[in-house]
């Protein structure tokens, strides 16, 4: 077959792209950061490129020594990109870190204006849909109404490291949150957040307790089909840290169920929504943790954390995609019922999978690398259809996303020193 691989960027400096949502919705931009590489944070512009005849425009630019990056895009109008922007005036009591950060959107109409996603809010009396600390990766759901991400929290670390355990939260549009900002640091919020994932310090071994919850996803393009029947609207998957018997870490996929309703996310379960001095904030009292996988007993127990990789559903919501080694210890494609039950394998390769991983729009093919190529998945039977050439240094792991129309699948590779965007036909009719 012909490979149609092509080159994006080619300036004297990096481009990192999101693991999902950095196609504008009309298939014809990408949306990269220009972080030096993918753990300095120091990048000062967020960009798009259009990949027919390389325009360049500049999404935002920080000041004020802030830096910017991990963009993502709505896939429904208004057009709106998501970033991570740390604190700007910067010192040796606050610079950026896990805790230190925010979400921001920036509309196409509005360019360069930031908007705050989350408020954070960290002397008491905290303040309920305020957060307190730091939000990364920031993926609106698939109709554009709410932001999912990850979070950690400041009075949580200032008060014992260990305590400061990532969660997952979403940030839902019941209605601006603003701060008493009796610190200088604190900061309004154009959505209502909250914490949905539930850890725990110690968790118990051979429990279903974790001490850490991150790589969500959203499930489907509007939820999925309950083994009752019922329709769940939102959900939210995600991996969640056990310990097994003897005390060693195995990470494991829990699901959340969410309100449909948004005002049910201002109602409080057993503990505060905004958290306490000593605790974490709580999820809301309607979401429902759950865990799908139980994978302790396996010769290679776990989701596998390298590649690093986020969970992925199908677009009717009936599959959540992960990588996991099989019994001969080569990390595969696997997918389980968001209802539970076995997982099943998809892929069966001596190569193994190396990358993060999207699929198409239909739900037929999961795009990755495998043997140092961009391949594409048959869902349905595990066969593997390479897109690239086999070259001696595999395409960048950190993201491989199939465009809306699912004409291009974009990637990285490293080139002379510097992280570039590819783009490659996926054939898909």
């Amino acid at each position: 077959m012909a490979f149609k691989e092509r080159q994006i960027t080619f300036d004297n400096r990096s481009h990192q792209i999101t693991n999902i949502n950095v196609w504008t919705p009309d298939s014809q931009w990408l949306v990269y950061d220009v972080r030096p590489d993918g753990t300095s944070f120091t990048g000062l512009t967020i960009e798009k490129i259009h990949v027919d005849n390389g325009q360049i425009e500049v999404v935002h630019l920080a000041g004020e020594g802030a830096h910017v990056g991990v963009v993502t895009v709505s896939q429904k109008d208004p057009v709106r990109y998501a970033f991570i922007h740390g604190p700007e005036k910067p010192d040796a009591q606050w610079q950026y870190d896990f805790h230190h950060r925010r979400g921001v959107t920036v509309s196409e109409e509005r360019p360069n204006v930031a908007v705050n996603i989350d408020a954070m809010d960290i002397t008491p009396p905290y303040t309920a849909g305020a957060l307190r600390g730091g939000t990364h990766v920031h993926v609106f759901s698939p109709d554009g109404s709410r932001l999912s991400f990850t979070y950690n929290d400041h009075v949580m670390h200032e008060l014992d490291p260990a305590r400061d355990l990532r969660n997952v939260a979403v940030a839902v549009p019941l209605k601006p949150v603003i701060s008493a900002k009796k610190h200088p640091r604190e900061y309004d919020g154009s959505y209502f957040s909250v914490v949905v994932s539930q850890t725990t310090e110690h968790p118990r071994p051979g429990s279903d307790d974790i001490n850490r919850a991150y790589e969500e996803g959203w499930v489907g393009q509007r939820g999925y089909l309950k083994d009752n029947g019922q329709w769940q609207r939102w959900a939210l998957a995600f991996i969640g840290d056990t310990r097994n018997e003897n005390g060693e870490k195995i990470p494991e996929i829990y699901l959340v169920d969410l309100p449909e309703s948004d005002d049910d996310y201002a109602v409080a379960g057993n503990y505060p929504l905004a958290g306490t001095e000593t605790t974490l904030p709580a999820p809301p009292a309607g979401v429902a943790q759950r865990r799908l996988t139980f994978t302790h007993a396996n010769r290679w127990p776990g989701i596998v954390n390298l590649p690093r990789h986020w969970l992925r559903t199908s677009p009717d919501g009936s599959k959540i995609c992960f990588l996991m080694k099989d019994d001969n210890g080569i990390v595969q494609l696997w997918f389980i019922s968001p209802n539970g039950g076995e997982p099943k394998q998809l892929t069966d390769g001596n190569a193994g999978v190396q990358s993060a991983f999207s699929w198409d729009s239909r739900g037929r093919f999961i795009a990755c690398v495998c043997d140092n190529s961009v391949v594409l998945c048959d869902s349905q039977n595990g066969e593997i259809r390479r897109l690239t050439q086999r070259t001696e240094e595999a395409p960048c792991a950190d993201a491989i996303v199939i465009s809306p129309d699912d004409r291009y699948v974009a990637f990285m590779r490293d080139v002379e020193g510097y992280r570039q965007v590819f783009v490659v036909e996926t054939g898909i009719d």
